[in-house]
């Protein structure tokens, strides 16, 4: 097992892998830009380096900085969160080059997956489900004309290398597919540096549906179920459910028996989350995230298995210590991603935070790096907190998520607090009676009023 690991990332995801490495009894290393010097993380862990000032391709992309840090403080690997250098394969590389464990996946799966249409035909390739669509990268507005006169519109043009809703955009009939074919290459360059586009059928009323999974290096792989990430505003999610309301047991095991062989053969290892459109009982591959969610409070409440510590053991060469018959699922839980954003708006809202306080009771987590006096950044994502709450089944999880958001206060700063408050109010949320397109149709409606 390792003796130091460096967390090459920042707040609550920082926090929770410093968490993990302490009660596994290995030191952390925390690497922070000038502008995070009294961050949380930064104040826990056994050791600290500053590796540049606030703008992350200064500091948190700043790969040289970063093997520099894990050089001097005699780190024996580096956990990247999620986003950042999570899903550089680049950067894997050069950590692994450099003699240490890189608590992720091989740079070859990160590389393959990160290219959303290399992604998709390794899927197909090994019997996952696709979305009707071009086979690989368009060539010219022509092959998209005939592409999707085969599927029928809508259609979807999506960038190759691309993720968060860039270089994404719908075309419902003939007329507007050049503009959306032209403009979704113009994002794409400008936000990945690469303008491939490829095309899929646009379905107009799926769920979000994505399968977390393990894979040691001793050819076991195994899956913790599903999580519905439906809700969604310009395809970022806000709130994660574990399970789907709209999902069976059968369609679970299905789904993840598929999956589990697929990345058996493909030889994968460590954490991963594949993500798939579900319509009318049928789920349609999209693409894999080579690195550890956002949402994993989710699964970790059902499964009652730390996924970090897990991860740090893969990296370490252990095997997973069970197989998919040990694994249980009990009750439901459901994480609101709380963002310092104008909740009507969604405009970014930094400062200082004057007070703050975290819910609790039976059922309820909160992961998150904030503190009264904190003073929240403008230069990184808005995220401040993650709240998570678990029932023995989902109207009980709904209660305990409603009273611990009137629970939850963060002054100084606006968030989204209130927006999560009318989610769960609502009859169509409380149902699970809801799309990828539900919620941007339920801000609307809110503004409206």
């Amino acid at each position: 097992m390792f003796g130091k690991v460096l967390i090459a990332n920042r707040g609550e995801i920082a926090l929770r892998v410093h968490r993990a490495c302490q009660e596994m009894g290995i030191r952390t290393v925390a690497v922070h830009s000038t502008a995070d010097a009294s961050a949380m993380h930064v104040r826990l862990a056994d050791e600290s380096v500053c590796i540049g000032p606030p703008p992350a391709r200064d500091s948190y992309l700043n790969t040289a900085a970063i093997l520099s840090a894990a050089a001097i403080t005699g780190a024996d690997a580096i956990h990247p969160g999620y986003g950042f250098l999570s899903e550089n394969a680049r950067f894997a590389e050069m950590v692994e080059a450099h003699g240490l464990a890189f608590i992720g996946p091989s740079p070859e799966h990160i590389r393959m997956m990160g290219d959303k249409v290399a992604a998709k035909e390794a899927m197909r390739r090994l019997g996952v489900p696709l979305v009707p669509g071009s086979p690989g990268a368009l060539s010219s507005l022509e092959e998209a004309r005939a592409v999707a006169a085969d599927v029928g519109y809508p259609v979807l043009i999506k960038a190759a290398a691309g993720g968060g809703g860039r270089g994404m955009k719908v075309a419902r009939g003939e007329a507007e597919l050049e503009e959306a074919y032209r403009v979704a290459r113009a994002e794409a360059r400008a936000a990945f540096g690469d303008d491939s586009v490829y095309l899929e059928k646009y379905l107009d009323r799926p769920r979000h549906i994505e399968l977390q999974v393990l894979a040691d290096t001793h050819g076991t792989v195994v899956h913790f179920g599903e999580r519905d990430c439906s809700l969604q505003r310009r395809h970022q999610k806000l709130v994660e459910e574990a399970g789907s309301p709209a999902l069976s047991a059968a369609e679970r095991d299905a789904l993840g028996g598929t999956v589990t062989r697929a990345l058996a053969e493909l030889g994968y290892r460590n954490a991963g989350t594949l993500e798939f459109l579900w319509q009318d009982g049928r789920f349609a591959f999209i693409e894999m995230n080579t690195r550890l969610q956002v949402e994993h409070p989710v699964t970790e409440m059902v499964c009652g298995i730390d996924l970090v510590k897990e991860q740090i053991r893969i990296a370490a060469g252990e095997r997973l210590g069970y197989r998919q018959s040990d694994i249980r699922f009990h009750g439901h839980a459901i994480e609101c991603r709380i963002t310092a954003e104008d909740p009507e708006t969604f405009a970014p809202c930094p400062g200082r935070v004057t007070t703050y306080h975290a819910p609790g009771g039976l059922g309820v987590r909160v992961d998150s790096a904030l503190y009264s006096g904190y003073a929240v950044p403008p230069h990184y994502d808005s995220l401040v907190a993650k709240l998570v709450v678990h029932g023995a089944t989902r109207a009980e999880a709904i209660a305990r998520l409603r009273r611990a958001l009137d629970e939850m206060v963060v002054d100084g700063i606006r968030t989204t607090l209130p927006l999560h408050r009318a989610i769960v109010d609502d009859p169509e949320f409380r149902r699970g009676d809801y799309t990828i397109h539900w919620l941007e149709r339920f801000v609307a409606r809110r503004r409206a009023e």
